[in-house]
């Protein structure tokens, strides 16, 4: 595995923006779900760290769920469309507020398709909470009802989003530098 920083381009969005701004998130959620029974629901693994710090920015009771969902190939950095799941959640959302946290929406097919199936669940609600957006790239709509930032099209890591499965744990979301990376096989 290469050096994050024998690829690393550019800094896009740094350690003290990120806190920052999940600090701003969580007082917004605190807030708007004051007096409900707010279950946060991750997507595995990217939304982890996005997650754990959300959490401790949110000053309301609430519980956590995770449940993980592929829809990339092995060595693929483009979602294929198909979101299949591969570990479901162990709460029963029926009539819970349900804000579901991930790292970045693309294409928006994968979150599409959780939307669509947990809502068959009949939660009391169903919010999308998003750390990076890319616009340029849906196909799919996606309502981002909390936002962290609105980024370029360009390959991101770090704070969640790996790079071959590394390097989730960077403080900062950074672009990799394709003429430089090669993708393990």
């Amino acid at each position: 595995m290469q050096a994050y920083q024998d690829v690393l381009s550019e800094i896009l969005i740094d350690a003290d923006a990120l806190q920052k701004r999940v600090h701003e998130l969580g007082e917004q959620i605190s807030a708007d779900y004051r007096g409900s029974d707010l279950l946060l629901i991750c997507i595995l693994r990217g939304g982890v760290p996005f997650m754990v710090d959300l959490s401790r920015n949110i000053n309301i009771p609430h519980m956590m769920d995770f449940m993980a969902v592929s829809s990339y190939g092995a060595g693929r950095r483009e979602s294929s469309g198909s979101a299949r799941v591969t570990l479901d959640l162990q709460t029963d959302i029926l009539n819970r507020d349900v804000l579901l946290v991930e790292d970045i929406i693309d294409s928006g097919h994968t979150i599409a398709s959780v939307l669509h199936m947990l809502s068959t669940r009949q939660p009391n609600s169903l919010k999308v909470c998003a750390l990076l957006d890319k616009p340029e790239r849906r196909e799919a709509h996606v309502p981002i009802d909390y936002l962290g930032f609105t980024i370029p099209n360009k390959f991101v890591f770090g704070y969640g989003l790996d790079l071959d499965e590394y390097y989730r744990n960077l403080p900062f979301v950074g672009v990799v530098d394709l003429d430089k990376y090669k993708p393990s096989e």
